[in-house]
């Protein structure tokens, strides 16, 4: 799912070593046979790779994905680049991908514009005269840069950020949902966290601060780094921790427009909605209410000159990478370096591929389509999804523990789930972006307001059922709730997660795997809160839930005991929607691959059977390695868990220990009344 508030489905990528022995699909060279299976899965079937590969300079982490990736990464700036060579006519589609791609690449017109692009937004910052046009100022500005269940992106440096998305309430209109913002780190932990290792990083950060100020020529860039980042820890201090932001029963929170002066007061909330283009929204959703709350008390309460020094700022760190070289150097050194652990920044010329992909990202994704794809990998992997979801079906009308007006229920809304495979069916315009050649700040500026105009027009018009949350060149997948719907992007429908090619056991091991950890979404401990309709509603029975509450405790449990670092574990609270659909996922995956058999004996690839071949293909794709640094960020701030972890599902499946005779007294051995069954 991407619980973007982007699950992300793959969260981390980079090289895999090359494939040998049982084909595309397996990498024997890559496993640590001398491990037993039952002590560490990981370890057994990717410790050759783990010992081999080296985290390249301008990463912080390497893992499963990368074959995927870096073959998508090539496509990508192939097309890129022939759009930037097509010599389109002004205005259309094609022409805007290669003006936007090569403005980032014009690195002298960048440096001979200098802060002149910027000069406009600091100086309406600098003219700030009281809370009024403060507000104003925090409205204008609000972006659409947030979402809790699509796409698991919780942060964003501007006041506020705005989610526009289907109402939970009322599921047949959109509503829109103001979430806590205002700090440049990653999450409130780097501010309130008392340990050595935050604090260090906190010095760092203030040191970071003060040099981009003094980087952008303003005066007093000491002092106003101290009172940018007391600031940012007083509205840390009043942000929701990410569990709590997960847990949508207490963030469907809806207050009428004048709610919010009475419930939040502070901020001049006419003047913000007025200028955010809000003030004919009767109704909105405070997701993290006392955020809200706390932000608006805090404009109010602390100094003017304060505030306008944390804009300052912040405006400056958001557009770092159209700005002169060493702005962008300088934000590298501190988010990517201390918090990441990387040691280079990648090639320009890739990141400029990524930003394009980002900001016309279906206009890149119908080009990708069309090269890439083919209308066979789209027919397969739906019958792929066929089976999965009657597998999943078949589960639930085995469960002994479920009553049967809840399975009656669980059986309509897997009915009702809406999968779309490689593309949407119609393609999103991009008839009202203006892009220009040689002018990469004002495009990248224009990229968000249409952006934001584009959601604020979702808010008058009905829910589009077929909408699309991913690009079709992202590796990854998503699980809607809301809408009960699905997105499997054409670019994860590719080695090493899908080749038709290979023995099927492989098949339905990655990306099989993957298909059903995003259905099983549809009835996580999220997911199961919504109804068929995509309306948030309790559709248990007391003791169903209780039953279900208590196995998702014995998982949470699970996770907890997970400890990469001797002072820090996995959150099994945190990541528990993606063990949960990781769980379910996997079970569906096996149920349908032996379906799928027929009756018949899986072929032995390698001396391995097809149990063994399913597992190992699983445990594969979740191979990652990470410098200290990023996994330590995370654990604090990913819903997902490691994937050395994630690659540990199968202790609870019965048949993987059938497949690789796992015995009690090994290390992952699950008696079978301790292993967590859920669907």
């Amino acid at each position: 799912m991407k619980l973007t508030p982007a699950l992300l489905l793959l969260a981390l990528a980079a090289p895999l070593e090359a494939q040998t022995a049982a084909g595309p699909g397996i990498d024997t060279a890559g496993m640590d046979r001398s491990v037993r299976p039952g002590d560490d899965f990981f370890r057994y079937a990717n410790g050759g790779w783990f010992t081999h590969t080296e985290i390249p300079a301008d990463r912080a982490a390497v893992g499963g994905s990368s074959v995927a990736g870096r073959r998508g990464q090539e496509r990508l700036a192939d097309i890129v680049r022939d759009a930037s060579a097509a010599h389109a006519p002004a205005g259309s589609e094609l022409r805007k991908v290669g003006d936007f791609y090569t403005s980032l690449l014009d690195t002298a017109a960048i440096e001979r514009a200098g802060l002149t692009p910027i000069g406009p937004l600091l100086a309406r910052i600098a003219a700030i005269g009281d809370r009024a046009a403060l507000a104003r100022f925090a409205g204008a500005t609000l972006r659409a840069d947030v979402d809790v269940i699509n796409d698991g992106a919780l942060h964003t440096d501007n006041l506020f950020g705005l989610w526009v998305d289907q109402d939970f309430d009322t599921p047949t209109r959109n509503s829109a949902a103001l979430m806590q913002g205002g700090i440049e780190m990653p999450d409130r932990r780097y501010y309130l966290d008392s340990s050595a290792a935050m604090t260090a990083i906190r010095a760092k950060y203030r040191t970071h601060v003060a040099k981009m100020l003094t980087l952008a020529g303003i005066a007093d860039a000491e002092q106003q780094a101290d009172a940018i980042v007391r600031l940012e820890t007083k509205i840390a201090g009043v942000h929701w921790t990410r569990e709590d932001t997960w847990d949508v029963t207490r963030g469907n929170v809806h207050w009428r427009r004048a709610d919010f002066a009475k419930k939040a007061p502070g901020l001049d909330w006419p003047a913000f909605f007025a200028a955010a283009n809000l003030a004919d929204i009767p109704v909105l959703v405070a997701w993290q209410a006392s955020a809200v709350t706390g932000i608006s008390a805090l404009t109010a309460s602390e100094p003017l000159d304060d505030w306008k020094a944390l804009l300052a700022y912040h405006a400056i760190e958001h557009h770092a990478r159209v700005l002169p070289a060493a702005f962008e150097r300088e934000a590298f050194d501190f988010f990517g370096r201390t918090l990441s652990g990387a040691q280079e920044q990648s090639p320009r010329a890739r990141r400029a591929v990524d930003a394009t992909s980002a900001a016309l990202g279906f206009v890149v994704g119908r080009m990708y389509v069309e090269r890439y794809f083919p209308a066979s990998a789209k027919r397969e992997a739906a019958a792929m999804v066929a089976g999965i979801l009657h597998a999943l079906d078949q589960r639930i009308v085995r469960l002994d523990w479920m009553a049967p007006a809840t399975k009656a229920a669980a059986r309509a809304k897997l009915r009702t789930i809406r999968v779309s495979v490689g593309y949407p069916d119609r393609w999103p315009s991009y008839a009202g972006l203006v892009v220009r050649r040689g002018d990469a700040y004002g495009n990248g500026d224009r990229v968000e307001r249409f952006q934001y105009a584009e959601n604020i027009r979702k808010l008058h018009r009905p829910v589009d059922r077929d909408e699309w949350s991913l690009r079709p060149q992202e590796v990854n997948a998503v699980n809607m709730p809301a809408m009960n719907a699905m997105n499997f992007p054409a670019a994860i429908l590719q080695p090493p997660f899908f080749d038709p090619a290979r023995p099927s056991a492989m098949n339905y091991g990655a990306i099989g795997a993957a298909i059903g950890h995003e259905i099983s979404h549809s009835f996580d401990n999220l997911g199961a809160g919504f109804d068929a309709t995509g309306r948030l509603r309790n559709w248990w029975t007391p003791a169903d839930l209780a039953h279900f509450n208590a196995a998702a405790e014995q998982l949470v449990k699970q996770y907890d005991g997970y400890r990469p670092f001797p002072d820090l574990a996995v959150n099994g609270r945190l990541t528990l929607t993606e063990n949960l659909a990781d769980l379910t996922g996997l079970a569906a995956s096996y149920d349908a691959w032996r379906a799928s058999l027929g009756g018949k004996p899986a072929p032995v690839v390698a001396g391995l059977t097809g149990d063994q071949q399913l597992f190992l293909s699983y445990a594969q794709t979740w191979r990652s390695k990470a410098r200290d640094a990023r996994l330590r960020q995370q654990i604090l701030t990913d819903g997902h868990a490691p994937g050395q972890y994630r690659a540990l599902t199968v202790r609870n499946i019965d048949a993987w220990y059938d497949a690789f005779d796992v015995k009690p007294g090994e290390a992952l051995y699950l008696a079978p009344g301790d292993r967590v069954r859920i669907w």
